[in-house]
């Protein structure tokens, strides 16, 4: 396969704001073009696009396209079972929603020390490996956000896993909370395929400061910021798939242009992201990906990602631009919806939040900052 995955939980909407509002139209146009150009692998999940991601695979994929001419992807996630009746309850659901006989890629979704404790408790590892046998599920693994000593300990107790999904970008590559180069090392130590997740991270890399965007451009002028990312990740050894969430007929094109025929970057590229890092590094205040799996629960239907967004946007390169303000925008938005300041401190977005941000905390900050 080539190494571009097509992620399913950023597609275009016809409501802005609304995330259940997948623009079934312009989505069909873009995997078309994925499609035609040679790209097989869809990714999607059980809570994307609040509960309909799922529902427009069959939609996009499934009636429109030979079976045989993609791979698709899908989830268990922790939070939406809570038995192992309820594991299989969620699976068939799946199956019907996307109306796939089987899936090509089945994973345990966000493996962190709470949510792996349950998914044994459960023997949701046996109950997958059980799907492979019966031919429901042709490869088996999970996704993970958390320590390489977690992975180490998941890698060694379920060596049947077929592959390993890790959140890996020159950003987080040395990160001491992410620890995303460590993570990768432990996977190749087991032997494991690797697919990468967040290769732009949430869309942090794809606009830069300006010193980072200067260099870059410096090297390669025909190469977007996003580009640098996706290849970084790409070149990886034991990566077999980079996955891009894609909002727009554009960024298929753009991405399926330069993953056509890829090749890894050299050292001279790879140490230059290194400075890039540095530089972004210190613009980056709140280090959300922009999932949204805490905005499905929020009792307040606070838009949690677009607030820390504003608020990202707001510091970034501050210093040396006086008109920087996203005031106007966090009032326009939250004219809307719920303001930061209307937090009530639950803690379920912190519960399921795959970054282990503190969220609250975060609030409070844009609240501070914009209200």
């Amino acid at each position: 396969m080539k190494k571009l995955g097509f992620g399913l939980m950023r597609l275009p909407l016809t409501e802005k704001g609304n995330d259940a509002a997948i623009d079934l139209e312009q989505s069909k146009k873009m995997v078309d073009m994925f499609i035609e150009r040679g790209f097989t692998y869809f990714d999607t999940a059980w809570m994307y696009h609040r509960h309909e991601s799922e529902k427009a695979v069959k939609e996009l994929l499934i009636n429109r396209h030979p079976r045989e001419s993609f791979t698709l992807a899908t989830k268990l996630h922790a939070e939406f079972f809570d038995s192992a009746e309820g594991m299989e309850e969620v699976f068939e659901t799946q199956r019907q929603k996307t109306g796939a006989e089987y899936f090509d890629y089945y994973l345990i979704h966000d493996i962190e020390a709470s949510y792996y404790e349950k998914f044994t408790k459960y023997g949701a590892f046996e109950w997958l490996k059980n799907k492979k046998e019966q031919g429901l599920v042709r490869q088996m693994g999970f996704s993970f956000h958390d320590t390489p000593e977690l992975l180490d300990r998941v890698l060694f107790e379920h060596p049947e896993m077929d592959f390993v999904q890790l959140q890996i970008n020159y950003l987080d590559w040395e990160s001491e909370k992410i620890r995303s180069r460590e993570c990768y090392e432990t996977a190749r130590r087991h032997g494991k395929s690797i697919i990468v997740m967040e290769p732009v991270k949430g869309g942090v890399l794809s606009v830069l400061p300006g010193t980072a965007q200067r260099l870059l451009y410096a090297a390669h002028p025909d190469w977007s910021p996003a580009q640098w990312a996706v290849k970084f990740a790409a070149g990886l050894d034991g990566v077999m798939m980079v996955l891009s969430g894609m909002s727009s007929i554009g960024q298929v094109d753009d991405n399926t242009a330069y993953m056509n025929d890829f090749k890894p970057l050299d050292k001279s590229e790879i140490a230059l992201l290194a400075e890039c890092a540095r530089i972004t590094r210190s613009d980056v205040r709140i280090d959300c990906t922009g999932c949204s799996y805490c905005t499905d629960g929020c009792p307040m239907q606070i838009p949690i990602p677009r607030y820390f967004s504003l608020y990202n946007a707001e510091f970034k390169d501050a210093g040396h631009r006086s008109w920087v303000s996203q005031k106007d925008n966090y009032k326009q938005l939250s004219a809307e919806k719920s303001k930061a300041s209307d937090c009530i401190g639950c803690g379920q977005c912190e519960l399921i939040c795959p970054q282990h941000l503190k969220v609250t905390a975060h609030l409070k900050e844009v609240a501070e900052c914009f209200e």
